[in-house]
């Protein structure tokens, strides 16, 4: 059964070169063994998802001018997550904040072609459907 996602959870990109970690901010406030509870609407770039290091993907424009700067050797440029939909799928038998909560199976689409996981929950015995 999938587990609670909260504040802290670790994060990774698959074209991120460091995990990065869930900030929940308080608007909900509902807590999970001690961490505020996140739901599916926290996604926000920078304010929800922190950067993931270095960026290595190709349709990202950064690294696109640092690989042709290198002449054509493929460098990483700074990674800026840029996630405009919200987490899916969600766990959308507990609603928390009238939005789905956000679980430990659920992904992010960077518009750079990332795929944002949630490699550690924060959580360790709270399980939702």
């Amino acid at each position: 059964m999938p587990q609670q996602v909260c504040m802290g959870a670790t994060l990774q990109c698959s074209f991120g070169a460091a995990p990065s970690t869930l900030v929940v901010l308080p608007a909900n406030r509902l807590l999970c063994e001690g961490p505020l509870a996140a739901n599916i609407m926290d996604h926000v770039p920078l304010v929800n998802i922190m950067p993931f290091g270095a960026c290595t993907s190709p349709a990202n424009p950064q690294v696109a001018a640092a690989t042709a700067a290198a002449l054509g050797v493929p460098s990483p440029a700074p990674c800026v997550p840029v996630t405009a939909s919200p987490w899916t799928p969600g766990a959308i038998a507990v609603l928390l904040g009238n939005e789905p909560s956000l679980d430990n199976v659920s992904t992010c689409m960077c518009s750079w072609g990332g795929v944002v996981a949630i490699a550690n929950p924060a959580t360790r015995v709270t399980q939702i459907p």
